[in-house]
């Protein structure tokens, strides 16, 4: 292996940066399954900004997203999720975390594969119950069902999630691996290395 190959094994972060070529990364999945956190994580390792969408939403409207949608329902919460959306990709580049649903709009969907790379955190049902019964702010699972809320998002989205350019499993492991795993799979994406642990089983 020569010298300038070295580095791409230990530390993807340089590929990664060159060939996303101020294009974002942004994270898409259901409720619960760790996008603002692993995101933030995965920004301070490209030393990229980190921005959560809702965060922003929150602060273009004036008022937290549970207010939003009992004052003026889901549709109206879309729309703006929309615009806020395309107005970050548009100043980019960044590491964006969104909501569960944004990702279910056609045209963000566009937006995102025009300026970003997308990775869907996938977790299953009962890793998203366990996480999402800790927080009493998820404003699609003030139900009489949450559980039954979930089960059907998942049913709705998931097909449409699959979309996202990269796929990585949100499980019960350190947040950091999950991280690792992110870096990994964007430089095989992106570059086409071979993971780490593909070109280590290959040696």
């Amino acid at each position: 292996m020569s010298d300038a190959a070295m580095p791409a094994a230990s530390s993807p972060e340089p590929d990664i940066l060159s060939a996303l070529a101020g294009r974002s990364i942004v994270l898409v999945g259901m409720m619960g399954v760790g996008k603002s956190t692993i995101g933030r994580r995965l920004a301070a390792r490209l030393k990229l900004p980190f921005v959560d969408a809702d965060t922003e939403i929150e602060a273009a409207a004036g008022m937290t997203i549970p207010e939003i949608f009992e004052r003026h329902g889901e549709p109206y919460f879309r729309d703006g999720e929309m615009r806020v959306i395309a107005r970050l990709l548009d100043g980019g580049p960044l590491v964006l975390a969104t909501g569960g649903g944004a990702f279910m709009r056609e045209e963000t969907r566009a937006r995102i594969a025009a300026k970003a790379v997308s990775i869907w955190l996938r977790a299953d049902h009962d890793v998203i119950m366990r996480r999402v019964r800790r927080r009493a702010d998820r404003p699609l699972l003030q139900t009489a069902d949450p559980e039954g809320t979930v089960t059907r998002l998942l049913s709705e989205r998931e097909p449409i999630y699959q979309n996202a350019d990269l796929t990585i499993s949100s499980r019960d492991v350190p947040h950091d691996r999950i991280v690792e795993e992110c870096l990994e799979t964007l430089r095989h994406h992106l570059c086409g290395d071979p993971p780490d642990d593909v070109a280590s089983a290959a040696r």
